[in-house]
């Protein structure tokens, strides 16, 4: 088999292929490892690399730098941690290595993961694969960057407001925010929101690392009947009129394998503005000097610290209410599933990616981010391009039920026109 087409392989294919003795799992440590020499000093996804990872499975794995690997850098992107090593593995990472993962290294992220995009003051900023110049989104920016550019089989990213589905979209790749807490954490979650979990090229693959992660299998059972799903393309903020198409050629697709399609308002203003409020103050309880912060987190983390308890529980009531509102309770009473973009506007040049917690960001963060409030499950689903770049949408799932919704996900991966695609120049 040719370096570029082992490079390429899916996780499950290529743990398909190893176990049945066709393809030796360190040729595709070496051709990710090859790739990074080739790609990576453009597009600046990894911030550490192992080149003498091993694999048993002939699967390899980017970590996000949020997120600890023992003996590696552990910066959160931020200049108090800047010399910080790991003294141990996250538990997800952990589970990956007894299952034969590689640990092929530490991706970027913005400064405390604090961003939708992913620069900071101590790495170059990564660029999106798919067009040098904009943005790959974030936070978990730089594994979702590894894996559109073949980079590394999947990648563990992180999702508080949006950071593993909104770089999923911006990318071309599959995201899945579990549950919160599904995915084990050893970090103390001050806002309760956090979410670990899988981006990759294919659903299979999501399906494959949730599993590993979470130590648990599906049952199985396939969604075979016909789905009530509630779509959402638009808000009072305004949508790309591409995202909404993007959106609305899902729900044809859907409607198409028997599905049936109802749309519901969509009110995300509430929800970010308490987010704001509660993003503050997390900022604020980072263990870090607070003047060794970049400027623009060094003013939100300020504002957070002069907050009270009051400010922060009203906001956090105020966001979680609009978010059950929109969200859990029509999944908890009526639909199996929803269906909106993953975006409200499409990926955009590095240099315009909007202030955190301003007017355009919330625009941006419309779909994700009542999600996370209604602490459900989600999935972004490469839905094509729009002028050259990549376009998503979302699928979100009942509380706990992340095999339901990949199952799910990937009747509308194999239809036409939705599913990777690999970016062009990166073979």
């Amino acid at each position: 088999m040719i370096e570029a087409s082992v490079r390429w392989l899916s996780a499950t294919e290529a743990a398909h292929r190893v176990s049945a003795g066709q393809v030796n799992p360190q040729d595709v440590v070496q051709a990710h490892l090859d790739a990074i020499d080739r790609f990576d000093s453009r597009i600046h996804a990894y911030i550490h690399v192992d080149r003498n990872a091993r694999s048993a499975s002939g699967v390899t794995l980017a970590v996000k730098d949020s997120q600890p690997v023992a003996g590696m850098p552990y910066t959160y992107g931020t200049q108090s941690w800047r010399d910080r090593i790991a003294e141990q593995d996250a538990v997800p990472v952990s589970r990956a290595r007894t299952a034969g993962m590689a640990i092929l290294g530490k991706t970027n992220l913005p400064e405390l993961a604090a961003s939708i995009g992913t620069t900071n003051t101590i790495f170059p900023a990564t660029q999106n694969p798919w067009r040098e110049g904009v943005t790959p989104g974030g936070s978990s920016g730089g594994s979702g960057a590894a894996v559109a550019a073949g980079m590394a089989s999947v990648a563990l990213g992180g999702d508080t407001g949006g950071s593993i589905r909104i770089p999923a979209s911006c990318c071309g790749v599959v995201g899945l925010r579990p549950t919160p807490d599904r995915i084990p954490s050893e970090e103390v979650d001050v806002i309760v929101l956090q979410s670990r979990g899988p981006m990759t090229r294919t659903v299979a693959d999501a399906r494959l690392l949730f599993s590993v992660m979470t130590a648990t299998s599906s049952n199985g059972a396939q969604t075979k009947r016909r789905a009530l799903i509630g779509m959402a393309d638009s808000s009072a903020l305004g949508a790309d009129p591409a995202v909404r198409e993007a959106c609305h050629r899902a729900a044809r697709a859907l409607e198409s394998a028997g599905n049936e399609i109802e749309q519901i308002k969509w009110d995300p203003e509430p929800v970010t503005e308490g987010y704001g409020v509660v993003r503050r103050a997390s900022m604020a309880s980072f263990p870090a000097d607070l003047s060794t912060f970049g400027p623009g987190i060094r003013m939100l983390a300020a504002e957070g610290r002069g907050l009270t308890a009051m400010d922060y529980f009203h906001a956090f009531e105020k966001a979680t209410d609009a978010a059950n509102r929109a969200v859990g309770v029509p999944l908890q009473t009526r639909y199996d599933f929803l269906l909106t973009p993953t975006l409200g506007l499409l990926p955009m040049p590095i240099e315009n990616v909007p202030p955190f917690l301003g007017e355009e960001w919330a625009r941006y963060v419309q779909f994700v981010l009542p999600v996370s409030f209604a602490r459900t499950p989600a999935i972004s689903i490469p839905a094509g391009l729009h002028d050259g770049l990549p376009v998503g949408v979302q699928l979100v799932g009942r509380f706990a039920q992340e095999y339901e919704l990949l199952d799910f996900a990937e009747q509308l991966e194999k239809m036409p026109g939705f599913g990777f695609q690999r970016p062009p120049d990166m073979e």
